[in-house]
């Protein structure tokens, strides 16, 4: 290997006498006679003084000479930065831009390399010019010093980070910069040994440096730079092999025909390619050893980032020469890199290389120690990074299946059912390039056979296999929806599908199980769905997107062929399967994807008719809710009036269910004969039949049937008798719901008379007087309903319902009593705010497992929700929602997002009303406290401790505007301050009043209060305390000096929060320039002094509040330390001391009123001194969060003091780049063995510790 080249650390000029370069431009010359022309040996002999420098180069001021750059002037030799502009704005062709720098360069080379410098510094974003008297006489270190001092810190952006298409635009065209340019120079003046060690010399120093646009821009200039050189390696290695091949070719002719003058030139050649092989080779080792070893694990990510995916370009481009554990090393370890942006580019570096088969025996070991970190890798919290994770790993799958173990592929199938619909559509990828792509040979005689003898037949039969052992049987439609972009052939082959359901197995075939039926025909109902509907399942997507003209057509075309294969096929389907639940509602959902015309236009009638028939089987042979209700939605799928058919379909529906009414009426009179007690048997007919009406009245009106007085009749002697079945009484109370919802919506529709909208009143009046009945049922069931019912009829007939220019609906608005409204709150206490251990009380006793709390507390959660709608739209009074508000912190991981929307829109709907329902629900919480522990209860208890904490609660959801929240905070404090006074001590005024502990509650809404209106309340307050309560300091009057304290210290509280973020941000520990920090908005006086006429404070109140004390201005103390208070300047301000001379005799009065005053400045200056005390720690702490990132970091890799590097622990050095010899050659020695050792690439101890 080849020693990297000593980078000079200042910008010298090397000697010369006279520049050789090519005539016009630097193009490669075909027979190399000029690739050498710029490699003189006078090139290598030395440098110059710092005092002979200027005399290099042209003298002269002509338009083409060293003083213009691009045609334009340069004064003083700082260049006019023009190259920069040009690239910014990205309208010129890139070769043209370097061109024109070439061509600057052969006239005078100091000038064009002091061009391209600015040109690096300028691309960072720094305002300073590195002048040519900088550029001859100053060091590396001293010119990068001399830019950082001259950098803008007060902005965080530079060109890479900056926003906008211009800037986004930018990086591109400075990428594309220096790959132009390596390319242009690279036949003559990369090799001058100036140029190239110039640029490289000034991206390494620019690299380490702190300043991060610095380091950033240099980084990805150095990681270009280094790309483009990879490319001209590959290139010479190339034109090597192919000089040795033609020399070769020439020598291995008879001496008469060889060219001994050819046989020299191809040696000649040979020899300067090697040459600039090995050159090229030192270049490249410089930048690596310079820049990538240090920055690949920079401190920040965009840098990290950087580094790997050029790494892996270079992999991708020469494998011969990359491609080894040395550099894949660097991509293993930085997959544990906390970013998920360094993650994401390590995985699409690899891609690349796994890509290429033919890379695959290069990468076996890589793959044998990094494959665990990969497959755990498609867990990653970044969704991006998973997915590439998965994509890569159906790579790996491709180049070979035997790297995976079946436990690694299972980490990968399971997710096709996530939620994140990229995720899972590339696990089905992976799962179908795994199962489903193997193709045996002899399929390949069956390829069109169809039905069950396809080749699809045994795919189909694997999908239904997987399926089933993923135990998520609930979720086909994920399943299906995750393979449907790979997959789309096998789960669109209906007719294989069709025919292992239909068709007897052939011989030696191993038959379908009842299990395996069940699951294909859910998979078979969820690709017809997907193929229809054209849009992911709920819970993928962001709902449906336009489809495009392709798509639609192929929708079409899908419709059209699922219609004529299962309108055939669906009745034989229903017949075979017609006494199976499950597979007959799946069976039944098919017709909702059918194209109906076809049934006309394909002369399908019998078939229509045939599955009609099917359908009346299955109603009269099946109970089930489920079942029902996919018959009902048949029907209406299928009663269409845009289609010919609806006839057809009208009159089967008609007679079933004149034939179940008929059935009910009788069935009803029997049953409800008087002095017969009812058997079993005409119970369960009852039900039966109750059921099959009450599932078609969902979805179709069954009105002129007249089924209200049945249900009534059933529903009455229900609450007479007390001894009518649960479930007879669930489904005629929903049976009933429905008749009244199905003649609203006739009266809403259409013109309706009086007597229409009395009989409707009428009968939703009877109804909610029974199912308020209900609401004190035995049975748990019954009242769920009943609640739910009643919730939902509430709701609809409220004022609501003349919105929209209904006024003609206002007789049938219905208010609750308050009877009523106390009878839902207290079912939702006894049945919502429970703990889940005790509602175990359902009637079919179900276990108590995971499961089942889940479906409780989703039950629970349901009816929850129904009553605060009741409240969010005020058909309730709202201050029910006291005992809603309440539970919020004992029952908030079941109910707080719940109770906090309640929150949210009944303050929308009126503030001042919310806020005396929030003190009310506290109040509440006090009272019971006081009936548990009586009046001495310690105010440390958990339980004290638990309201408090709920008062601060709900304080934080005022918000931080305090003017929108102004009046409603204001009455409950008023609220609260008559609560606490309401009950004076029985022992006299001497005592506290019982509830005077609550003001301790209260002042945790006391910052939410207005300067003026903190004085306000607190004269307010000052009207129920007397005077001796004012002297009083024992303990249980702290609540009462705590709230006054916290009103008296909102003088202050309003000046520091303007100037908190001052302050704070100001404060910080960090040595820079601090950003002047943008404070809270004051509230201007006018505001300040305005305020509702019908709000219960009075402002003439105001004059009578005692002075507060101005607080001085917090300044920022960044640069010195804080001051210390002498003891007596500590004290003074709390307990002023007495004056020495002596005063006249005061009268009583003037002596109670000075110690009044005296005491309440001393108060008002504790709580100065302490809230000062606070603000002070918050600064030495502080918010650091709050603070920009700075421009100057404590970069992880910077030149002194950086932290170990990994490497040192391993025994193994950083690499030489060493370019592989030719194929050729063989005077060449073979590479040196690699001094990384591979075992040791998955050292735990290594991997483990997290590297940023």
């Amino acid at each position: 290997m080849i020693a990297a080249p000593e980078i000079p650390t200042d910008f010298t000029l090397l000697q010369e006498s006279e520049t050789h370069f090519s005539s016009d431009t630097d193009f490669e010359d075909i027979e190399g006679k000029n690739q050498k022309q710029g490699k003189g040996k006078t090139c290598k002999k030395g440098k110059k003084g710092p005092a002979e420098k200027g005399k290099s180069g042209n003298g002269g001021g002509k338009p083409g000479g060293p003083n213009r750059m691009n045609g334009h002037h340069q004064q003083n030799g700082v260049e006019n930065m023009m190259l920069f502009e040009v690239v910014k704005m990205g309208k010129s062709a890139m070769q043209s831009v370097v061109d024109d720098w070439i061509e600057s360069y052969k006239h005078d080379r100091d000038i064009a390399l002091l061009d391209l410098i600015n040109f690096f510094i300028q691309c960072s974003g720094c305002k300073g010019v590195v002048t040519a008297e900088m550029f001859r006489h100053m060091q590396n270190s001293e010119i990068i010093r001399k830019m950082t001092e001259e950098f803008d810190e007060d902005s965080g952006d530079y060109p890479l980070t900056m926003a906008g298409p211009q800037w986004k635009k930018f990086k591109s065209s400075f990428c594309e910069f220096i790959g132009v340019l390596v390319r242009q120079c690279q036949y003559s003046i990369i090799y001058d040994e100036y140029m190239m060690d110039t640029v490289i010399s000034l991206l390494t120093g620019l690299s380490d440096s702190q300043v991060r646009a610095f380091r950033h821009t240099s980084t990805l200039a150095a990681m270009k730079l280094m790309t483009a050189l990879v490319n001209v390696a590959l290139n010479l290695s190339i034109n090597m092999d192919n000089t040795q091949r033609q020399y070769e070719a020439e020598r291995n002719k008879i001496i008469g025909k060889r060219a001994n003058d050819r046989l020299e030139l191809l040696l000649q050649k040979r020899k300067e390619l090697q040459e600039n092989q090995d050159e090229i080779e030192n270049m490249m080792n410089a930048i690596f050893k310079g820049v990538f070893v240090h920055r690949y694990r920079d401190a920040i990510a965009e840098i990290r980032a950087i580094c790997i995916e050029e790494i892996g370009i270079w992999m991708k481009m020469y494998s011969d020469a990359f491609l080894n554990d040395s550099y894949l090393k660097y991509v293993g370890w930085t997959m544990h890199d906390k970013q998920g942006e360094v993650r994401l580019k390590c995985l699409t570096a690899l891609q690349g290389l796994y890509y290429n088969k033919e890379l695959n025996s290069k990468l076996e070991l890589f793959t044998s120690r990094f494959k665990d970190r990969i497959v755990s890798m498609t867990l990653d919290k970044e969704y991006d990074v998973a997915v590439q994770a998965i994509k890569l790993l159906t790579l790996v799958l491709q180049s070979s299946e035997e790297v995976l173990t079946a436990e690694d592929c299972e980490n990968v199938y399971h997710l096709v059912y996530s939620a994140h619909r990229p995720v899972a559509v590339a696990a089905g990828e992976f799962l179908y390039k795994k199962l489903f792509s193997r193709r045996d040979p002899e399929d390949d005689g069956i390829l069109k056979r169809r039905g069950r003898q396809s080749p699809n037949a045994n795919l189909v039969k694997t999908l239904v296999f997987f399926f089933l052992e993923s135990e998520l049987h609930e979720h086909a439609a994920y399943l299906v929806d995750s393979m449907w972009d790979c997959a789309t052939d096998l789960l669109k082959d209906w007719e294989c599908m069709n025919s292992l359901l239909l068709e007897e197995p052939l011989n030696g075939e191993e038959p379908l199980t009842d299990r395996q039926e069940s699951a294909l025909i859910e998979i078979m109902l969820c690709t017809i769905r997907q193929a229809a509907e054209c849009h992911p399942p709920v819970g993928r997507g962001t709902g449906k997107r336009v489809l495009t003209a392709k798509e639609k057509k192929t929708q079409l075309d899908d419709r059209t062929k699922i219609t004529e294969l299962f309108a055939v096929a669906l009745p034989q389907l229903l017949a075979k399967y017609s006494v199976d639940a499950e597979k007959v509602t799946n069976l039944l959902q098919l017709p909702q994807y059918f194209d109906l015309e076809i049934y006309t236009t394909g002369r399908l009638e019998k078939h229509l008719d045939a599955l009609l028939r099917q359908i009346r089987d299955i109603v009269e042979k099946h109970t089930d809710i489920d079942v029902l209700e996919a018959c009902s939605k048949t029907y209406h799928a299928l009663c269409n009036e845009e289609f010919t058919i609806f006839n057809r379909v009208d009159i089967a529906r008609s007679q079933l269910i004149d034939e179940l009414a008929d059935k009910f009426n009788r069935l009803l009179e029997d049953f409800l004969q008087e002095g017969e007690e009812p058997d079993e048997d005409d119970a369960y007919q009852v039900l039966s039949t109750l059921k099959r009406i009450t599932a078609f009245h969902n979805a179709h009106d069954l009105s002129r049937w007249d089924l209200f007085g049945c249900n009534y009749k059933l529903l009455k002697t229900g609450i007479e008798n007390g001894d009518m079945p649960e479930q007879i009484v669930i489904h005629a109370l929903q049976c009933t719901h429905y008749v009244i919802l199905w003649q609203l919506a006739k009266i809403t529709e259409s013109s309706s008379t009086k007597e229409d909208l009395l009989r409707l009143k009428k009968q939703m009046r009877v109804f909610c007087q029974i199912c308020q009945h209900y609401l004190t049922n035995v049975n748990t069931a019954v009242k769920e309903q009943a609640f739910t019912i009643l919730c939902d009829v509430l709701m609809i007939f409220s004022h609501q319902i003349m919105t929209g220019g209904r006024d003609m609906l206002e007789p049938l608005v219905y208010t609750p009593d308050s009877s009523l409204q106390s009878e839902l709150l207290s079912f939702i206490l006894d049945h919502v705010f429970i703990d889940q251990d005790d509602d175990n009380n359902s009637a079919d006793g179900q276990q108590d497992d995971e499961a089942s709390k889940i479906e409780a507390l989703h039950k629970r959660r349901n009816l929850l929700a129904a009553f605060c709608k009741l409240i969010v739209y005020t058909v309730v009074e709202m201050n029910t929602a006291a005992d809603i508000f309440k539970q919020y912190m004992k029952y908030y991981n079941d109910y707080g997002d719940i109770i906090k929307e309640t929150m949210s829109k009944t303050r929308q709907i009126d503030k001042i009303q919310c806020a005396k329902t929030l003190i009310l629900s506290l109040q509440q919480l006090f009272n019971e406290m006081i009936q548990e522990n009586g009046y001495n209860f310690d105010r440390s208890s958990p339980t004290f401790s638990g309201i408090k904490e709920l008062a601060r609660r709900f304080a934080l959801t005022f918000g931080l505007d305090q003017l929108k929240t102004r009046e409603a905070i204001a009455m409950l404090h008023k609220d609260g301050i008559e609560f606490a006074f309401k009950e004076p001590n029985p022992q006299g005024e001497s005592h506290p009043p019982l509830n005077l502990a609550f003001l301790d509650i209260l002042s945790e809404f006391s910052s939410k209060l207005l300067r003026q209106d903190k004085r306000t309340v607190y004269v307010y307050l000052e009207k129920f305390m007397t005077f001796q309560m004012s002297l009083r300091r024992e303990d249980v009057w702290l609540p009462l000096m705590s709230y006054r304290n916290s009103l008296l210290a909102g003088g202050d509280d309003d000046t520091m929060s303007v100037i908190s973020g001052i302050s704070s941000r100001g404060s910080t520990v960090r040595n820079k320039k601090t950003k002047p920090a943008t404070g809270k908005r004051k509230v201007p006086e006018a505001e300040e002094s305005s305020s509702s006429d019908s709000m219960w404070l009075n402002r003439e109140q105001t004059m009578h509040t005692p002075v507060m004390m101005q607080t001085p201005q917090l300044t920022s103390t960044i640069m010195r330390e804080p001051k210390r208070l002498r003891p007596e300047e500590s004290y003074m301000g709390v307990y002023p001391m007495q004056p020495e001379h002596h005063q006249a005799p005061l009268d009583y009065k003037q002596q109670e009123e000075a110690a009044r005053q005296q005491q309440e400045r001393a108060a008002m200056n504790y709580v100065k001194l302490r809230t000062n005390l606070q603000h002070a720690i918050r600064r030495g702490t502080s918010l650091m969060e709050d603070d920009e990132e700075p421009i100057v970091e404590d970069v992880m890799m910077s030149s002194e003091g950086r932290i170990e590097d990994l490497n040192e622990g391993m025994d193994f050095d950083t690499m030489d780049i060493d370019l592989p010899p030719s194929k050729n050659r063989r005077e060449r020695m073979e590479l040196k063995p690699d001094f990384f050792d591979p075992a040791s690439i998955m050292d735990e101890s290594v991997l483990g510790v997290s590297m940023f």
